[in-house]
């Protein structure tokens, strides 16, 4: 935003640097001009930066070319600091010519050079005001100027000093003289937590914040992460890294079960910046911090504030809300001293110049997304709304040599890659669509669909360069020529006599100032500023003539200035910007380019230049290159290749290409990795067979670049030299002998080569031959008959490498020691019948295998015998198929025991119900198959049958019969049911009821039974209750889910089918009717008193339904933890194991369902016996009294109804009696005090437990005068000493706790003594059993021993004898 410009006539006069504040510090090789007046027309005209919180000013209306104002590129930031401790600010500016930064603050200045230093980093281009030990005094806020002679800008920052020590604290950072309360600081006394810093980079070692990365980043991204610290090999690492890595995860253990998915931040499509992971902590309350750069920041659950923390499971999201520049730094979080992740959020001062566009293809094409950028980065992000995309097969991520065209390319394209595609680079993104349609065509494998013109991409990325390489020019120039005029008024001071301050600095030609750009976002690369070494290490890419000849080189050449190595700029570019920049005819379209090839391969190098009629040279190591050096030079118009077709190792070098002073180069790297020869890796990849105890060898011949790495392995596994493994390796082979070879050695044998250009791998097989193992058992027995036993096996386990040829067959009969060899079997067919056995007797069989190594050890039979009857089992599974009016058809399953042999074929019989005779169906003989058609039936009548079955020994016990089946032709499915309807319900079951379908003839037969199915309304299928149809219409359903919702149905049934399902309505819910909650326990206490430390249990019964949220309150707030809350379907229990007196209070069980709800109120006292009062001290104030006091109980204050009971005794009666009970206060007096006797008094504290020891009183006595003795008599009068009733003390108002004791007194006096009357809202209490009213010498007290809320009300007194009638009365509020 500008400002309407006010012109003003300025006067100003530049003075010399001696003469600065000594809070301005400046790029030493910047300097302001020195001793020169002007009276020039300035305006100022006010502007904001792109920095947030920047204002700049500028002097001009109109700016020179190439001059602009001064801007921050980094702002300092606001900083929060202890007493005693070091604060800085940093600031970084940028403008031209170079700005001067000054400092200063609101409240005071900053020229104490002890309180106040100021430095420049020439190495990072920043400004630094430091302040070495913090004072609170210097907590303000600071302001940053930075000027040149076009502008100023400026901004404002906050200093915060935390004071130490325990001082009472007003504003931040001001001391505030006041009375010190210490318990009061050590609650508000603030601490600021620090993170223990890394250790300092070390020169010529890595960066430790690199370390943490790595140790938190997955193996995926560490070439990401060294790519932007500059790292370009980190294999070196690997070691350290792995040994760092198992100490972090010792120290993790300790406080972490698991820690997995860990993610590093980036900037989503939201703009919020995000980093994740997920943990299981072993302590869920263990203390998790954040970090920034060391200092622990605030976070909270609100997604709204600056930095927060999402919680889901075991998944935790750190979220930076809105990231400006600001908000970069390194971020660690802790949990509780174990660090478990650390991520560093550079924000780049980047902008797009070409943004993303939208892009639409067809089915199977490519899709192309390209961006251009104003600074080169090494990498940014691509997003899809919900999740990053990473290089892949579905994805490619690319970027130009220059760092500034970034490319998205979306492979094979889908419907389902419809949508939003973002390009975030630092905080800033740029959003496109991506639209998929059908292909019409039907055609595959299109070429790629671009976004935009790739020519114009490219200018725009080479006008960026040309912008960026021009800036570094001008600032190049304006520091040399600031320079020049320090060093001509250092020149002119001297000759006048004044030697000025000795601060200027000569920069010559020959400092070596390096402005090469750094690769990626600045890190890898030497920065602007930097100064050179002198030696000239960096070659110049871009002057005329070779670098080895230096005479060749003119003036004008030698003071061009040279690229530094880690030039993001390509060569073929600054070939461009630089022929750009001048007025040639020739120009490099594309350059050379770095290629790699391997010894005795191809390689080629090639370049276009912009006319076909140039001619040029090629140079290797600055040598000129001809076809006699082994190289083959083409030409073909404007391209030019150079072709080696067998790369040597001596091929590697530079190689460049010149053409009319243009310059192009490049490097070829020559890499041997290992190899093998295809004839030999032939012979390898053959199995070595061997027989067992035999030697197995593998000798490979090898090549390629030294050092070379051999490694053996044996299925997967390494192996070493031992004593049966021998490894030989040379320059040029590889040999493995293992010794005495076993069967189970049989396994792949792996050879792996390595050296640093490469691994190969070769893989063989080794098989160890041997005899086999035994056959498997168990025998399974196929037939013991009279004449012959038959039996089989399984194959053995292991072959031994060789197919089993034979099984050896022998027969011991039992009883005997003689092996008999009987036959061989083929190992085909593990399967033997032994025909020559003599009935009854028992035989055992060994089985051995026979492969062409040998023959195994036995399998053993046991004890088989023959000839022995054994029937078979009974079959199973018989059922009625169909049933007509002249057949039946029934189906069965054979029996599992065959009883040793073979079945013959089955019995089946049938019976007619009602008759006791069962009459064999198949009278022609035993029937062969499983199935049977019975036609010997009568029309009408009901069946049952059975089935046996038949073996060589005879017929077995027959099977179960089968359901009754009646003779006639199949029956029309019944209809539905009628009526049907829910009787009861509960949790688990729920009964219906039903009326019998009406038949229809030739439609709807009679239902013989019915079916009960139900379905969860969250499921689509049905279930029946009953695997068998029931006959009665009505039927109870178990197991189910309590409060589970339900579709029920019923199904009429017959021998025709099933009818069609009747429903209800409506779902049913399992639960009982409803039911309000209510509690089921008329004789529930509401008043418990507990001893401290004993365990108090509550258990309320309750009904409801359905079943209810049960909720426990204390005092209207949820319990504390060590409550322990034990719900069931129809009570609930509160068990406290050890009881505090903190426990006290009114416990609420609020049961709430459906229905309603229903709230008890208990009320727990958790106390102890009490501890007796202070001292007695007895005072006379009234004679014939004495007044006691007392110190109070310690437990009067946590115990409110705690009061004391006062006792006393006398000289006279050496009994104690009770004079007061109830007193809630200290001081009490005793009356009807007598002279001559000594008394004696006791206090005790008492509460809901029982009494305290009591405190004792020294003894009190009234001396008793005797005086003379003196009878005068009186005149005897007649006195009358009738009175009406009158109060002597009237009833006084009260206001009295719920649940607490109410006593009520007054004083009364009448002759005769009047009657006393009570009355609560004008109804007398006199005969209420619930009210304790005494009348003791004209002292009339009401006690209420549990005063509840309907007991509040007018309570009034009413005294009358015969003389008249009085009244007194008061209002008793209840307070709750």
């Amino acid at each position: 935003m500008s400002y309407q410009p006010r012109q003003i006539y300025t006067v100003i006069t530049t003075q010399s640097t001696a003469a600065m504040s000594s809070n301005t510090n400046q790029d030493p090789k910047a300097r302001v001009p020195l001793n020169y007046n002007f009276l020039f027309l300035t305006v100022a005209i006010k502007k904001r930066s792109r920095v947030p919180g920047v204002m700049i000013i500028q002097y001009f209306e109109e700016l020179p070319e190439g001059q602009t104002t001064p801007d921050f590129t980094r702002k300092p930031v606001a900083a929060t600091v202890q007493e005693g401790k070091k604060a800085f600010f940093k600031a970084k500016v940028k403008g031209i010519p170079l700005p001067t930064v000054t400092w200063g603050r609101n409240n005071g200045e900053t020229n104490d050079p002890e309180k106040y230093m100021t430095r420049y980093d020439d190495r990072e281009q920043e400004h630094f005001l430091e302040m070495p030990n913090i004072e609170p005094e210097q907590a303000d806020t600071y302001r940053c100027f930075a000027t040149n002679e076009y502008g100023q800008a400026l901004c404002s920052v906050t200093l915060k000093v935390i004071e130490a020590g325990f001082k009472k604290k007003g504003p931040l950072g001001m001391n505030v003289q006041a009375p010190l309360d210490f318990r009061a600081m050590l609650k508000k006394h603030v601490v600021v937590k620090r993170k223990k810093q890394l250790a300092p980079r070390v020169d010529g070692e890595m960066d430790p914040k690199i370390w943490e990365l790595l140790l938190s980043a997955q193996r995926k991204d560490y070439e990401k992460i060294c790519l932007d610290y500059g790292i370009t090999d980190f294999r070196f690492m690997l070691k350290r890294l792995k040994q760092l890595r198992k100490e972090k995860e010792d120290e993790q253990a300790k406080v972490l079960e698991k820690l997995e998915n860990v993610k590093q931040i980036e900037v989503k499509p939201d703009g919020k910046a995000e980093f994740s992971l997920d943990m299981t902590l072993l302590d869920p309350n263990s203390t998790i911090n954040l970090y920034k750069d060391g200092i622990m920041v605030e976070y909270g659950d609100d997604e709204n504030s600056k930095h927060s923390l999402k919680k889901d499971g075991t998944s935790y999201v750190f979220s930076i809300n809105n990231p400006q520049p600001e908000d970069a730094g390194f971020y660690q979080v802790d949990v509780e001293e174990a660090n478990v992740i650390a991520t560093d959020f550079q924000v780049p001062d980047v902008e797009f110049i070409a943004k993303i566009k939208d892009v639409k293809v067809y089915e199977s094409e490519d899709a192309l997304f390209q961006c251009v950028l104003t600074t080169p980065l090494n990498r940014i992000t691509w997003s899809k709304p919900d999740s990053s995309l990473e290089d892949g097969d579905k994805y490619e991520i690319t970027a130009s040599e220059d760092k500034l065209i970034h490319t998205l390319k979306v492979k094979n394209c889908e419907k389902s890659d419809n949508g939003e595609y973002y390009a975030i680079a630092g905080i800033i993104s740029s959003k496109a669509t991506l639209t998929v349609e059908a292909d019409p065509d039907g055609s595959k494998n299109r070429k790629g669909a671009q976004t935009g013109d790739q020519d114009d991409l490219i200018k725009l990325a080479l006008e960026q360069q040309a912008k960026l390489q021009k800036e570094k020019d001008d600032l190049e120039a304006a520091r040399r020529a600031q320079a020049e005029k320090d060093a001509a008024d250092a020149a002119a001071r001297a000759a006048l006599g004044d030697g000025g301050d000795g601060s200027g600095i000569g920069s010559g030609d020959g400092s070596g100032i390096g402005s090469g750009f750094g690769s990626g976002d600045g890190s890898g690369g030497r920065r602007d500023g930097d100064e050179g070494d002198g030696k000239d290490k960096n070659k110049n890419l871009l002057t005329d003539g070779d670098d080895d000849k230096k005479g060749e080189e003119d003036d004008a050449d030698k003071k061009k200035r040279r690229a530094g190595a880690g030039s993001l700029v390509p060569d073929t570019d600054i070939a461009l910007l630089q022929a750009a920049s001048q007025d040639h005819s020739v120009q490099f379209v594309s350059g050379l380019s770095d290629i790699g090839a391997n010894v005795g391969e191809r390689a080629e190098m090639s370049c276009k230049l912009s006319s076909d009629n140039s001619e040029g040279r090629w140079f290797k190591d600055g040598k000129l290159l001809t076809e006699d050096d082994g190289v083959t030079l083409l030409k073909d118009g404007a391209c030019h290749k150079l072709v080696i077709d067998s790369c040597k190792k001596d091929d590697t070098g530079v190689y460049r290409f010149e053409a009319e002073g243009r310059k192009s180069e490049a490097t070829l790297n020559i890499q041997d990795p290992p190899k093998i020869d295809l004839d030999a890796l032939g012979k390898f990849t053959k199995p070595v067979i061997v027989k067992a105890g035999e030697n197995a060898e593998w000798k490979l011949p090898i090549s390629g670049g030294k050092p070379i790495y051999v490694q053996w392995y044996k299925d997967d596994d390494e192996l070493l030299p031992a004593l049966n493994v021998k490894i030989e390796t040379s320059d040029t082979e590889g040999q493995l002998r293992l010794l005495k070879c076993q069967r189970k050695d049989t396994g792949e044998v792996k050879i792996k080569i390595k050296n640093e250009f490469g691994t190969t791998e070769a893989i063989s097989k080794l098989i160890v031959i041997d005899k086999p193992t035994p056959p498997q058992g168990p025998v399974d027995i196929t037939e013991s008959a009279l004449t012959s036993v038959e039996f089989k096996w399984k194959p053995p386990k292991d072959d031994g490498g060789c197919p089993v040829t034979n099984y050896n067959i022998q027969r011991q009969q039992v009883g005997r020691n003689k092996w008999a060899n009987l036959s061989d079997v083929p190992g085909s067919d593990p399967n033997y019948r032994d025909s020559d056995v003599d009935p009854g007797r028992r035989y055992s069989y060994r089985i051995r295998a026979k492969n062409t190594e040998g023959i195994s050890d036995y399998l053993q039979t046991t004890d088989i015998p023959a000839g022995i009857l054994r029937y078979p089992g009974s079959p199973t599974g018989l059922k009625v198929v169909s049933s007509f009016k002249d057949c039946i058809n029934l189906t069965w399953c054979p029996p599992s025991d065959t009883g040793g042999t073979k079945l013959v074929g089955y019995n089946l019989e049938k019976n007619k119900k009602g008759t006791n005779y069962w009459s064999l169906v198949n009278q022609e003989g035993p029937i062969p198959h499983t199935k049977h058609a019975v036609k010997d039936i009568i029309e009408g009548s009901a069946y049952v049958f059975r089935v046996s079955a038949i073996n060589l020994s005879g017929a077995g016990d027959p099977c179960i019969p089968c359901d009754t089946v009646i003779a006639r032709d199949p029956m029309k499915p019944p209809g539905k049911v009628t009526d049907l309807k829910l009787t009861s319900s509960n949790y688990t079951t729920f009964s219906l009821a039903w009326t019998k379908p009406k038949e229809i003839k030739g439609e709807e037969d009679e239902a013989h039974g019915y079916y009960v199915e139900i379905r969860p309304i969250e499921s689509i299928e049905w279930a029946r209750c009953n695997a068998v149809p029931i006959t009665l219409t009505s039927h109870t359903v178990l197991g189910l889910k309590a409060m589970a919702t339900y579709w029920v149905r019923v199904i009429a049934t017959n021998y025709g089918g099933d009818g069609e399902p009747q429903g209800l309505d409506n779902y049913i819910i399992a639960m009982p009717p409803p039911v309000r909650p209510q509690f089921k326990d008329c004789k529930m206490k509401t008043f418990v008193v507990v001893r401290s430390g004993n365990t108090v249990r509550l258990n309320i019964n309750f009904e409801a339904s359905p079943l209810p949220d049960i909720t426990w309150l204390k005092d209207g707030f949820p319990v504390a933890k060590h409550v322990t809350i034990s719900n069931f379907d129809k009570g609930s229990q509160l068990l406290i194991p050890t009881s505090e007196w903190s426990d006290t209070g009114i416990y609420t069980i609020t049961v709430r369902n459906l229905v309603g709800q229903e709230s008890f109120n208990i009320e727990i006292r958790v106390t102890d016996d009490p501890r007796p009062p202070g001292p007695v001290q007895l005072d006379q104030n009234t004679p014939g009294t004495v007044t006691l006091s007392w110190a109070p109980s310690p437990d009067e204050r946590r115990d409110d109804r705690l009061h004391y009971v006062l006792s006393k005794r006398d000289s006279f009666k050496r009994t104690w009696r009770t004079v007061h009970d109830n007193l809630f206060n200290n001081k009490f007096t005793v009356v009807n005090i007598l002279p001559g006797r000594e008394y004696y008094f006791r206090v005790f504290a008492k509460n809901d437990i029982g009494l305290s020891p009591p405190s004792k009183s020294p003894a009190f006595e009234i001396k008793k005068e005797k005086g003379h003795f003196k009878v005068n008599i009186p005149d005897i009068k007649s006195l009358d000493f009738k009175s009406p009733p009158s109060f002597i003390i009237p009833l006084k108002r009260r206001t009295a706790p719920e649940g607490y004791e109410c006593y009520m007194t007054c004083a009364v006096k009448g002759d005769p003594t009047p009657r006393v009357t009570w009355y609560r809202n004008n109804i007398s209490l006199n005969t209420d059993t619930n009210y304790h009213i005494t009348n003791v010498c004209g002292v009339c007290s009401l006690r209420i021993l549990r005063v509840g809320p309907n007991d509040d009300g007018e309570y009034k007194v009413v005294i009358e004898n015969q003389l008249g009638t009085a009244e007194s009365s008061m209002m008793l509020n209840i307070r709750g």
